[in-house]
């Protein structure tokens, strides 16, 4: 008898084993590498909503959590995933920068914003009305946290690549049993995938997809991250992403050429200097109506439940909801209800 059953290795399901192993649990995970968006992703973490100054929801305590999660998570792994770095909002208006100084008066905000105005980053990246520093941010290397840890599980032999069946799975009073492995509980951790679940394809996740491209430009010599129209971050060996689009409707998993013209029309507003692309890459990011995530059990089945809807910032909020789904299960402490999906019971389930 195992304690869980994982289903999916993004954000979510790493973050997820993880603290089951940190609590001692024992645990199979399957992944069959359908889903990209962690893969894909930046991986920047930010706590500011750079588009209106804000603080993003609840990013002050995630950031506090997860920042030293990860750096566990590196001690174990043996890896560099993580890499602060400042980020350089580039103003487009007088009006910009009150409202940067404004924000920077919030309690919650002016641990991130600087208020000493840049006027000039690189010589490559004009800038009319300055730049903006946000502290206390970076990078989480994404791809390399999947790659590795899959092949941590994998010497531990707890990694199932393969596509997870729902028709084989089996509902018991105590447990579910699934192609000869019994467990107490199942989490599905499974991103946009979720929309084919049949036991949690009832909630509202949207769903957007996101594509960057990566250039290469030996001129621009950019060492910290901008974001203006675009985000720029450096990737090191004169390498750089610039991202992200958005689109609601396409929920293919292929780069397109609409956005490539948009992101390089976007680039080129934004520097000077000559470049090349030489990759683009696309995934559908989960995100909710509400843009809260997903976490809780099933409505009649009590040994299913959800981790997901996580959007844009996975890489703040899913070691968090991680851990209060396991106080939920394990210790019967209650999810925040903007987390729990019991919010969209009533309007969405129909049993």
């Amino acid at each position: 008898m195992l304690d869980y059953i994982v289903v999916g290795l993004g954000l979510s399901g790493i973050a997820l084993s993880n603290q089951l192993e940190g609590r001692k649990r024992s645990f199979v995970v399957f992944e069959d590498d359908s889903q990209t968006s962690t893969k894909v992703a930046g991986g920047i973490y930010n706590p500011v909503i750079l588009k209106r100054f804000t603080l993003a929801w609840e990013a002050d305590k995630q950031i506090n959590y997860s920042i030293p999660f990860y750096q566990k998570l590196e001690e174990k792994l043996n890896e560099k995933l993580i890499r602060p770095f400042n980020i350089y909002r580039r103003f487009h208006s007088v009006e910009e920068q009150n409202n940067w100084f404004e924000a920077a008066d919030n309690f919650r905000l002016s641990p991130f914003l600087n208020t000493q105005l840049i006027r000039q980053v690189n010589d490559s990246i004009p800038g009319d009305f300055s730049f903006g520093k946000v502290e206390k941010t970076g990078a989480l290397d994404t791809e390399l946290l999947v790659e590795s840890y899959k092949k941590y599980l994998e010497k531990r032999q707890i990694l199932k690549n393969k596509r997870f069946d729902y028709s084989k799975l089996k509902i018991n009073k105590d447990s579910v049993s699934y192609d000869g492995l019994e467990a107490r509980h199942i989490v599905f951790c499974e991103g946009y995938g979720v929309v084919n679940n049949p036991y949690f394809n009832y909630l509202p996740l949207r769903g957007n997809k996101g594509e960057y491209l990566v250039i290469k430009s030996e001129e621009l010599q950019l060492k910290q991250a901008v974001k203006s129209s675009i985000f720029i971050l450096p990737l090191g060996k004169d390498l750089y992403k610039v991202g992200a689009t958005y689109n609601h409707q396409d929920k293919t998993q292929q780069p397109t050429l609409a956005a490539k013209e948009k992101l390089q029309a976007d680039l080129d507003k934004v520097i000077n200097c000559k470049y090349e692309i030489v990759d683009q890459v696309a995934g559908i990011r989960p995100a909710t109506s509400d843009r809260r995530p997903l976490a809780g059990n099933h409505p009649e089945h009590q040994r299913l439940f959800i981790c997901n809807g996580f959007g844009s910032r996975g890489v703040l909020i899913a070691p968090l909801i991680s851990e209060k789904l396991l106080n939920f299960i394990e210790d019967e402490i209650p999810l925040p209800p903007e987390v729990d999906i019991r919010r969209f019971q009533k309007k969405f389930y129909k049993s």
